[in-house]
């Protein structure tokens, strides 16, 4: 070859190199950014998939789809290529090991494949499904759900068929491990039920279930210091998730904090899976527990565990516990921590009151409802201990006098409030002491002596019990106003009013309506679950009334408005 050609070719190769790495370069740069493209239209969010996700991805070899509803509907129509697996042929969490790899296989799952379930939209199949695959130890990175499953799919006219999908080959996924940090056993579940501050039970269920108006198993209710948050209430009207801000915000306004332990729970361990995801997986809540036995395994307990219509019971004080705990027994061994507040007039209290029963007359608190200051300055020498429990009596349950006392002293930040349910004549009759010798307030003069000490109450006013002016306060959600009395007062409030009667929600007797009958009253008025309730009326006793009885009910954010 001629030199000066060879030399030439060889000193363009440098360039010819150049070229070639620049346009394959050029060429890499290009398929990512087309990858990009496409990730970002077909919108993969964390463990959401959209239906155009899914609809480019129908023919993908790497993508298994799931069908995990009933078999009638499946067969009835489905996406083409889905996999029917009915969640309830298959089995839970307790079957063998075995048993589930046997099954997961037959529905063609192997490790790197995209595993997508969905199911007619809105409902816990899917997530269920989802939670069994976790738990067995499939990479949570590979599990999908369909953002809205078959309603939203149809809603986009996308196709649908009645033919059944071949059995798929069969799949190579083998079970090495249990997921266990993912699951809750009895146990840890209900020592976290008595230390509602670091955990949450979480129910999933409807409130007729919740208020015990479903009568599902041997009894009625839920279990206690569960926090009612429906799995319906996840989902928007067309099927979607709600989106993460709007789920964070119930979870806020009902009290749960993301450092919080929480575990989910239903009737039978699958409406629980809803929150489990949407709470472990488009949170990134780091700690959360699926409790699959869910109510069924409480009740089935050997001991017989309570079980509650009302979400807070203990706000409700009757004699056989009052005897007890406020009695001169528990007194004599100084481990009374109960202060018992009679709100009679001081004529009536006379006539006979309950041993150690301290008289707060009810138009104490009545002319200082705007003074908390002065209420805290009479409340302490007359033996009210802050740090107790207080036990405000009427003897008549709950009256508008009773509530009110109950309302100031949450204003002025008693560790515990509570209202005697039961009548003088009941206490009487059950065979304990009436008596019309006077509380001896003072000092004690021995270690045995049941003398009621006088006290300094401390000023820890709340800014969110009692408030006069409905601007001050800014909710979550927007402000609802209850008229609590007979008649609407005929000022008008700037925002949503309805009308409950705080008459409506008692029983002859003083105590509350069963907690069923209370939710179908409040819902059929129209207060809604997720809002600011302000109750008011010309009478603040009746405002307090109404106030009580939603607490009991376990609404999160209530006031009372002083017109």
């Amino acid at each position: 070859m001629n030199s000066a050609k060879k030399t030439a070719r060889v000193a363009g190769l440098p360039y010819l190199l150049k070229v070639s790495r620049y346009g394959f370069l050029l060429a890499v740069a290009g398929w990512l950014f087309l990858a990009q493209s496409l990730m970002a239209a077909e919108r993969i969010k964390g463990n959401l998939v959209n239906v155009n996700w899914l609809e480019k991805n129908l023919n993908n070899a790497d993508v298994l789809m799931l069908d995990a509803s009933p078999t009638q509907v499946y067969t009835a129509k489905h996406i083409p290529g889905a996999v029917s697996v009915d969640l309830f042929t298959y089995g839970l969490p307790d079957t063998p090991v075995a048993d589930m790899e046997k099954r997961f296989q037959a529905w063609g799952i192997s490790s790197g494949k995209k595993i997508v379930m969905y199911d007619p939209g809105g409902t816990m199949l899917a997530t269920r499904v989802f939670f069994s695959l976790l738990y067995y130890g499939f990479p949570a990175k590979d599990l999908l759900i369909l953002d809205g499953g078959l309603f939203k799919w149809e809603e986009q006219g996308l196709p649908v068929t009645k033919d059944i999908t071949p059995a798929p080959k069969q799949g190579s996924f083998k079970i090495k491990k249990l997921n266990e940090d993912v699951k809750v056993n009895l146990p840890e579940f209900l020592s976290a039920s008595g230390d509602p501050v670091n955990n949450v039970l979480l129910e999933a269920l409807g409130a007729d279930w919740h208020f015990g108006q479903v009568l599902a198993f041997n009894r009625a209710g839920h279990i206690p210091n569960g926090i009612l948050l429906p799995s319906a209430d996840f989902y928007n009207p067309d099927k979607t998730f709600k989106s993460a801000e709007e789920i964070r915000r119930m979870l806020t306004y009902l009290g749960i904090r993301p450092e919080q332990q929480i575990y989910p729970f239903c009737g039978g361990g699958v409406a629980a899976s809803v929150p489990f995801f949407a709470l472990k997986f488009m949170l990134n809540y780091p700690r959360v527990k699926l409790y699959t036995d869910s109510e069924l395994g409480w009740l089935s307990d050997e001991r017989e565990l309570p079980y509650w219509t009302y979400d807070a019971p203990s706000l409700m004080r009757e004699t056989n516990w009052l005897q007890f705990w406020a009695g001169q027994r528990i007194r004599s061994i100084e481990l009374i921590h109960v202060s018992i507040m009679d709100v009679r007039p001081a004529g009536e209290f006379n006539q006979g009151h309950m041993p150690f029963a301290l008289n707060i007359p009810a138009d104490v608190f009545k002319s200082n409802i705007t003074d908390p200051g002065k209420l805290a300055e009479i409340l302490g020498p007359a033996g009210v201990d802050a740090s107790h429990e207080a036990v405000v009596i009427s003897g008549a349950g709950l009256t508008k006098d009773s509530a009110l006392a109950f309302v100031m002293l949450e204003k002025l930040g008693q560790k515990k409030v509570s209202v005697f349910m039961d009548s003088m004549d009941k206490w009487a009759q059950l065979g304990f002491a009436v008596t019309k010798d006077a509380t001896i307030v003072g000092p004690k003069k021995a270690p045995r002596d049941l003398s009621i000490p006088p006290t300094n109450y401390p000023g820890n006013f709340r800014k969110d019990v009692i408030i006069a002016d409905p601007e001050s306060t800014q909710g979550l959600y927007p402000k609802v106003f209850i008229a609590s009395g007979k008649n609407v007062p005929a000022k008008a409030q700037d925002g949503k009013v309805v009308h409950v009667p705080y008459t409506d929600l008692l029983n002859a007797d003083g105590t509350p309506k069963a907690a069923k009958d209370i939710w179908n009253i409040l819902t059929k008025a129209g207060v809604p679950r997720y809002a600011e309730l302000v109750c008011f009326s010309d009478d603040p006793g009746e405002a307090a009334a109404n106030y009580f009885i939603l607490k009991l009910m376990g609404y999160p954010d209530i006031k009372v408005l002083v017109i």
